[in-house]
């Protein structure tokens, strides 16, 4: 808004104020005069039009962003700690109780046991929020003495952790917000409530799916992955516990019988030819073609809930795999099997499968 209000632009205008009697030349007494008052004001200039910016949810960033979105009582969502599965055996391979509260370590992150699932499995609380608390997996160690423990294991992510909710994210839901009020069991009013539970990614609503007052919601895990079977009884107590369907004792209002199921991964394999540089192997492009590809997903992944089904595009494949450092050209790109786009159903996500390369 104030790019014209430079150092220079401020300064002329300053002396052309001045009467063209007196010496306004650089390095005159008027000159060196105005100059600092000059740079001053575009400074001053610059701040006021940060300022301007963060003032509007569109330009707005950080803490600036979170006050303005908070004034329509939408919060930025913090980081949640994963929740995971341990397997903990005793001699001869036996199932292992241990106490709620004992603590497990993993390379530089630990866990403490929550909740029993059952015989020797358990759930495992993250001491660290965020997504890393997904990522580890393998042998746990005790951090105190846990009488005839043997092993331990780290397994299934149950409920994703997540990172500290993104100024994008933050703004897209504000958005979402105003434009589309949540109000009485609206489709809206679902996806805000089970959207905001810990774990869940997007959410799709499908209104009267098996008659009236029946409400089917179809999830996505917060690392865009299909959901544990313990998210998805998380999400459906919580929103309409089993047993009291249709009651009002979860979130879902009085009558509304909801039934809370996940989206199912479908393969996506991939076999190409490609035409590569002098010197370059299949070996040596396979895995960056496989990332290129695996991100292309991740993006469909991400879009699930905004689009009725989801298509695999041979194109999109093709176009990624060029952008790999050796790779020169792509033909006859087949996606299981099929030279044509893989079109999903309105509750599958792809995966990445394996990538098969042929010169």
């Amino acid at each position: 808004m104030f790019e014209h209000m430079t150092y220079d632009f401020i300064l002329q205008r300053m002396l052309d104020r001045v009467s063209d009697d007196l010496d306004k030349r650089e390095g005159s007494i008027i000159y060196d005069a105005l100059a600092p008052a000059a740079a001053e004001l575009a400074q001053l200039y610059i701040d006021l039009d940060i300022n301007y910016n963060l003032s509007y949810a569109d330009s707005a960033a950080g803490d600036f962003l979170s006050r303005r979105t908070a004034e329509f009582g939408i919060n930025r969502r913090a980081a949640t700690k994963a929740i995971r599965q341990g397997l903990f055996f005793g001699s001869g391979a036996a199932p292992l109780n241990v106490p709620i509260g004992s603590r497990y370590a993993i390379e530089d992150l630990s866990y403490i046991v929550v909740a029993q699932i059952s015989a020797g499995a358990y759930r495992l609380e993250c001491e660290v929020a965020g997504v890393v608390g997904n990522q580890k997996f393998g042998d746990l160690l005790p951090i105190t003495s846990i009488p005839g423990l043997v092993s331990a294991e780290l397994t299934d992510v149950l409920v994703p952790g997540e990172d500290e909710e993104t100024d994008d994210a933050l703004r897209a839901r504000f958005y979402t917000a105003v434009n589309e009020p949540a109000f009485g069991g609206n489709v809206a009013d679902y996806k805000k409530k089970i959207n905001a539970i810990s774990g869940v990614g997007a959410t799709k609503v499908y209104p009267a799916w098996a008659g009236g007052g029946t409400v089917k919601c179809t999830i996505i895990a917060a690392d865009w992955s299909p959901p544990s079977p313990a998210l998805i009884n998380d999400v459906q107590t919580e929103i309409d516990p089993t047993g009291n369907s249709g009651q009002g004792i979860g979130l879902a209002p009085i009558g509304h019988e909801v039934t809370i199921t996940g989206v199912s991964g479908v393969a996506v394999n991939v076999e190409t030819t490609l035409t590569l540089a002098s010197g370059v192997t299949p070996g040596q492009v396979q895995a960056d073609v496989a990332a290129v590809i695996d991100a292309y997903l991740l993006e469909l992944r991400q879009d699930w809930a905004n689009q009725q089904q989801l298509i695999v595009r041979t194109a999109q494949i093709d176009a990624r795999m060029l952008t790999v450092q050796g790779v020169e050209d792509v033909a006859d790109t087949e996606i299981n099997g099929v030279a044509a786009n893989l079109t999903l159903a309105a509750d599958e996500i792809p995966e990445l499968g394996t990538v098969t390369i042929n010169e």
